[in-house]
């Protein structure tokens, strides 16, 4: 990892007295009082250059002093400062070698964790990448080393086993071994997986793609009398892999295997042997066995909602019309990945569902060249993007949120009450109650995050921390306050009988009864309830709540804003997790965020979504190498007619069930 001056100037329009540098530390040298204010003075005496000027207009040579210093070269540094006036004989350092030594002396996990914003993995200079040394890389099979048949996909990698030409003496050696090899690699295609490539760095891949490993690995094992739990392995299949992994879990299922399965995906229910049905609803209104029986018997129960949706009882309906964009976004170039130097106008002010199989570009396009150029051009955000030549139109757009499934917090005081703003107005409610105001408390003695109204033994998380060596940590009730976060002084403070933990301890439908004489506190919980959040408590530690869950909490947070009509949204398969109702649900929810004139763009492969978005920009056609070009693009129907189209093909069919 290195550091990158992208990442230190991400804007380099600005001049440094404007605030061009945004690492921590260096943005003081706007303060004229400031010591490193008084270093870059002397520096643009020296060598004749203004800070007011834009850093992209500086000559080579002043970029250069600017990063790297003046290599020993002592400046007169004139500093009035607390302590009195002086001139100091001072080497300037410049910006790349200070951080360089900061990030190498600091002891604290935190300050490193600053520094590496600023830094990006560039491969090796010695093995350019490779990884191994240059003997190592001499040998070869085929004309190929290790590292260039690890970088193929999956599918090329099959298709070069296959062709492979031996000598006998080379077919006695590793007949065997191709043979293994061979048969892996079939497997890793029946799950859908063909797209990646074998060096692929496990962090960089999606929980289904890992998951969908796991599964090749065990297909191949060949075991028999095993009972295998998978939960949601159709996450990020397109419905034509979806079909392959159908394939290979009957496979597993037919050597004399148990599944068990919990899935979301209509195909797999469909296929599966036997359904189990829990609910009726969620939470509170969940926890029984609604049904039990085949797909058919599931359909036929009057009180499976599950059923309801699998047999068309209850639909999805399809938009009467689609909207019309009110402007379009053009990409220029883009050629991230497998995208190939691609122009891909995105329209503005509808919803927009980016498709295509696994692997086709679609988040190549969508986050790392879309979303990072919009989010460093709109937000200032500290991101490269992609590479692309330009994006035409962005002045049409004031900023862009990403509503992915990454946690609202990582503590258990960040919940759902906090993160949406509702616990302010909460304290403010509990505040002005006669009791509190007769003991003199404020708004604060309502937080767990500062002390006075918190209870300090557990400093208001409820929960302790037990550090298990070798296991996980193990989390406990506060012994002190019952797991109550606060004090009893705090606690006995009451608004219609409840405390502030009562409050917390409510679910969102019970919180929503409970304000619905105060309009502002209402209105914001009506949000959570809005996106199927019904049953999650306001105070539910954010480390309890899945990826799903996080998601409707962001996306309910931007609903209770007051909405500009120039923001673009973008979500990156928000069904994951979602059953068919919560998916109905999810789509009101999208469809009421682009009312407003806003632009919402969702990478997708449920066809509930595709069909209700007003445009389809189609990815393909395979994945890999064999994608990063666009199929097709225009409304559901259009996209339904175009014979290349994989996405269509599923798209036609879908329609024509729904007539």
């Amino acid at each position: 990892m290195e550091f990158d001056v992208g990442l230190m100037i991400p804007d380099k329009h600005l001049s440094i007295a404007e605030g061009a540098i945004q690492v921590m530390g260096w943005q003081s040298c706007t303060d004229p009082s400031s010591f490193t204010y008084a270093v870059l003075k002397a520096l643009t005496e020296e060598y004749h250059f203004s800070l007011e000027t834009p850093f992209q207009d500086y000559p080579d040579e002043i970029k250069y002093v600017i990063l790297h210093g003046t290599d020993g070269r002592e400046l007169k540094v004139h500093y009035k400062g607390m302590r009195g006036e002086g001139v100091y004989d001072v080497a300037f350092e410049g910006l790349i070698r200070n951080v360089q030594r900061k990030y190498r002396e600091t002891g604290s996990d935190t300050m490193k964790q600053e520094y590496e914003q600023f830094m990006r993995i560039t491969p090796c200079e010695t093995c350019k990448g490779q990884r191994l040394k240059a003997e190592s890389l001499a040998v070869t099979v085929a004309d190929k080393n290790i590292y260039e048949i690890t970088s193929m996909s999956v599918k090329n990698l099959g298709s070069f086993l296959n062709d492979m030409e031996l000598s006998h003496q080379q077919h006695l050696i590793g007949d065997q071994i191709l043979k293994e090899i061979r048969a892996r690699v079939g497997f890793l295609n029946e799950v859908g997986l063909d797209y990646l490539s074998l060096s692929r760095a496990t962090g960089t891949l999606s929980g289904g793609e890992a998951q969908r490993i796991r599964l090749a690995t065990q297909i191949g094992s060949g075991l028999v009398g095993v009972a295998y739990i998978l939960d949601e392995p159709s996450i990020g299949l397109h419905q034509r892999d979806n079909d392959k992994l159908l394939g290979a879990l009957k496979n597993l299922k037919d050597l004399g295997n148990t599944l068990i399965v919990v899935e979301h995906d209509e195909d797999t229910m469909l296929a599966a042997d036997y359904i189990v049905d829990i609910g009726p609803g969620a939470g509170a209104h969940g926890g029984q066995v609604v049904a039990c029986g085949t797909a058919e018997e599931i359909m036929k129960n009057k009180n499976s909602v599950t059923g309801a949706y699998l047999s068309g009882r209850i639909k999805i309906p399809v938009p009467t019309e689609r909207r019309k964009p009110t402007g379009f976004l053009t990409v220029k170039g883009a050629r991230e990945n497998n995208l190939k130097n691609i122009d891909v106008k995105i329209p503005l002010g509808i919803m927009t569902c980016i498709t295509g199989v696994s692997g086709s570009g679609k988040s190549s396009l969508t986050n790392e060249i879309l979303y990072k150029r919009l989010a460093r051009d709109l937000n200032r955000a500290r991101c490269i993007p992609g590479k692309h030549d330009d994006i035409i139109g962005i002045d049409q757009l004031d900023k862009v949120i990403d509503i992915d499934q990454s946690p609202i917090g990582r503590t258990p005081r960040s919940n759902p009450a906090t993160y949406t703003g509702v616990f302010d107005m909460i304290r403010d409610l509990f505040a002005s109650t006669p009791d509190a105001k007769a003991k003199g408390y404020k708004k604060g003695r309502f937080s767990f995050n500062v002390k006075g109204g918190r209870c300090e033994a557990c400093s208001g998380d409820g929960i302790l921390k037990i550090e298990m060596h070798f296991l996980p940590d193990v989390y406990v009730p506060c012994e002190v306050c019952g797991g109550k976060r606060y004090n009893r002084d705090t606690l006995e403070v009451k608004y219609k009988g409840k405390s502030i933990y009562d409050v917390l301890d409510m679910t969102v439908e019970e919180a929503l009864k409970f304000f619905e004489n105060v309009p502002a506190i209402a209105r914001k919980i009506q949000t959570l309830y809005d996106v199927g959040l019904s049953y999650v408590k306001l105070g539910q530690p954010s480390t309890e709540l899945s990826g799903g869950e996080a998601q409707r909490i962001k996306l309910a947070t931007e609903l209770s804003k007051r909405s500009t009509g120039k923001t673009i949204y973008i979500l990156d398969e928000p069904t994951t997790g979602l059953h068919f109702a919560d998916v109905h649900k999810l789509i009101e929810i999208l469809r009421r965020l682009s009312d407003g004139g806003n632009t919402v763009i969702v990478i997708e492969h449920n066809l509930d979504v595709i069909k209700t978005a007003d445009y389809i920009i189609d990815m393909g056609p395979e994945g890999g190498d064999g994608g990063g070009t666009v199929i097709a693009q225009g409304t559901p129907e259009e996209v339904a007619e175009v014979p290349e189209s994989y996405t269509g093909y599923y798209v036609k069919k879908y329609l024509e069930k729904d007539k």
